[in-house]
């Protein structure tokens, strides 16, 4: 139990550093695709593993989303949290699914409002004690 209270009050690291590898794997696709256009002629342009990321990184969004909506002081943030981490994930499966053709830098958007979100919160919007925001 001490292990998941840990990880509760460090939501917004785990989230941030989420969010931010979340980043990095988003730069560096188009080099990954052009690095791997002259190995994988006639195969899939990416290794399978390379688009579950993405879900990976998601999930642990969602997470630390959830964590850091309880643990903030102010409500706004709550909901910022929550249309960016949907926001974040609606493009993920567009992607997916290929529903519509979006410009690949609009998962940029949410995904360094949620770094900036984490951070934001973790400096301005923490509770002090379990009775200050929970369950508001």
């Amino acid at each position: 139990m001490t292990n998941l209270v840990n990880l509760r009050y460090k939501s917004d690291i785990i989230g941030a550093l989420a969010s931010t590898l979340c980043f990095v794997h988003c730069l560096a696709t188009p080099f990954f695709f052009v690095a791997q256009a002259g190995l994988a002629i006639g195969e899939t342009l990416h290794p399978w593993w390379w688009g579950t990321l993405d879900i990976l990184f998601l999930a642990i969004a969602f997470f630390a989303v959830y964590w850091s909506t309880k643990n903030t002081s102010k409500p706004r943030i709550k909901y910022t949290f929550w249309v960016l981490w949907m926001l974040l994930g609606m493009i993920v499966f567009n992607e997916k699914l290929e529903i519509a053709h979006l410009a690949e830098e609009v998962i940029y958007l949410p995904t360094l409002g949620l770094i900036s979100l984490h951070f934001y919160n973790r400096r301005y919007c923490r509770c002090e004690d379990d009775n200050c925001c929970a369950d508001k």
